[in-house]
């Protein structure tokens, strides 16, 4: 999932719970991409595909660097705190149930109630 600035979910895709979330991301990024933005994300985001894709749309990565970089990336510490807008944003689809306790097992029925909560939130 991807959010904006104040929180409010702007794009998601369903993936399998064993999946990591990295690959995903250039697919959720890309659309909403623009020269001068900042992207914040943890570092399970930190790779070299991701940051040459917000390098190429002319937007800044705020990403810190995994402890396994051979060559460590500055970031801005102080923009990179309001990371947990995400995670806000994860916590508010939990207000609604039946998303928190995933009582639709379809998964195309789980999408639209996700659909559903993102639209919710925007009123």
């Amino acid at each position: 999932m991807s959010c904006d600035a104040q929180g409010r979910p702007r794009r998601f895709a369903l993936t399998a719970g064993q999946a990591g979330d990295c690959p995903h991301a250039p697919a959720l990024l890309a659309p909403d991409l623009r020269p001068g933005q900042r992207v914040l994300a943890d570092k399970a985001y930190d790779a070299d595909y991701v940051r040459d894709q917000l390098r190429q749309a002319g937007a800044e990565a705020v990403i810190p660097s995994k402890k396994n970089r051979t060559q460590v990336i500055e970031h801005d510490e102080e923009i990179y705190k309001n990371r947990n807008q995400i995670e806000r944003c994860f916590n508010r689809f939990k207000r609604f149930r039946a998303l928190a306790s995933r009582y639709e097992k379809n998964a195309s029925t789980f999408l639209a109630m996700v659909t559903l909560g993102a639209i919710l939130m925007w009123l």
